[in-house]
């Protein structure tokens, strides 16, 4: 499909530069079939049902921005690196700013007696990095030294804004790992998780470490032609089990998030039977895709000519959610990563198109 199918005009003054307070009071955009409801994130628990199962990402923020100085014998250079996926215990491909007299073998040095050699170049300012820490402690070198990878539309000083280190992480972060926040999960709070337990709703969770690639733009004409970036993803076998329980009674599977979403239909049987998984994905999800596993989607507002509006115009029907976009941006709904949220239900509509 040609990439312009998914742009739309978006105002600067839609952008959301930090979150609502308290998270729980975002606005949410119920697109129903033939209607557009105004709520908040609060009213969750009213549009679903007892049996229905609430999935989460629990994965966790990692500080992956780093500020260091590349050294080639005398010559020192300042260079700004984004961790977005983990290779082993202590390399990590990262996106390079600038990239072009990065060489392999070339030392990086950063605060902290924190160290990393170029092993590899890749296209796209990409590089693999191997660290002179591992494991847990290369994870607490990053907490010293490193900043939140807030997305290039969030603008902050250099370094970030204190608050940040709270506003971007989500109640159910648990798994180090992820260079950006699974956004939809940011909104819930306590008060949240205890509406659903009182309508009867389980809940469960996966584990997706979202990586900078998803702030990548689409520089393809046709979305045949963008690959996107693998990023790691686990469901335990407990997990997989409350699901398909959950299924077989009769129960909706509702993901909080695109990441919750991609991990899912990642690993669903076609027949919509989930076993555990514990491996990269890569999935690109557009219209035409055969949904197998989610049946509702609770998700922020995306950029345009991005691979998740690609995906929720693949869930719900690209012309009904351009249509709920631009009635978003008339009524004041804010986008992004700290803006408003949106539910959505996949419908017949948008079923018979998936098999055309």
């Amino acid at each position: 499909m040609h990439v312009d199918l998914f742009d739309f005009d978006l105002p600067q003054t839609c952008i959301a530069q930090h979150p609502a307070s308290p998270k729980d009071s975002a606005r949410l955009l119920v697109v129903g079939e033939q209607e557009i409801e105004n709520k908040t994130v609060l009213d969750l628990a009213a549009f679903l049902m007892p049996g229905d199962i609430v999935v989460f990402n629990d994965t966790k923020v990692i500080p992956a921005r780093l500020s260091g100085r590349r050294i080639e014998g005398d010559v020192e250079a300042g260079i700004e690196l984004t961790l977005h996926k983990r290779e082993s215990p202590n390399t990590w491909l990262a996106f390079a700013r600038p990239a072009k007299k990065l060489k392999v073998g070339h030392a990086i040095h950063f605060a902290g007696r924190l160290q990393a050699e170029v092993l590899d170049k890749h296209d796209g300012g990409e590089v693999l990095l191997a660290f002179n820490r591992s494991g847990d402690e290369l994870m607490a070198a990053l907490e010293d030294i490193g900043a939140m990878p807030l997305p290039p539309y969030i603008k902050r000083a250099k370094g970030g804004d204190a608050h940040d280190l709270a506003d971007y992480q989500t109640l159910f972060a648990t798994h180090p790992g992820a260079v950006a926040a699974p956004t939809a999960g940011l909104h819930f709070t306590e008060r949240m998780m205890a509406s659903l337990e009182a309508k009867g709703v389980k809940t469960a969770r996966v584990t997706l470490h979202v990586g900078a690639g998803t702030f990548l733009p689409v520089k393809v004409d046709d979305t045949a032609d963008h690959k996107m970036h693998s990023e790691w993803g686990e469901i335990s076998e407990a997990t997989a089990g409350a699901i398909n329980d959950a299924r077989a009674s009769g129960g909706r599977v509702v993901a909080i998030g695109t990441t919750s979403m991609r991990l899912l239909e990642s690993a669903a049987a076609d027949d919509g039977t989930l076993p555990p998984f514990m491996d990269d994905t890569d999935i690109f999800i557009t219209p035409g895709y055969r949904f197998k596993v989610v049946d509702v989607l609770m998700t922020n507002f995306h950029l345009p000519k991005s691979t998740l509006f690609m995906l929720i115009s693949a869930f719900a029907g690209l012309e009904r959610m351009k249509t709920a976009y631009q009635y978003a941006i008339e009524n004041g709904y804010r986008f992004y990563s700290y803006g408003d949220a949106c539910l959505l239900t996949r419908t017949p509509a948008a079923t018979e198109d998936h098999q055309t």
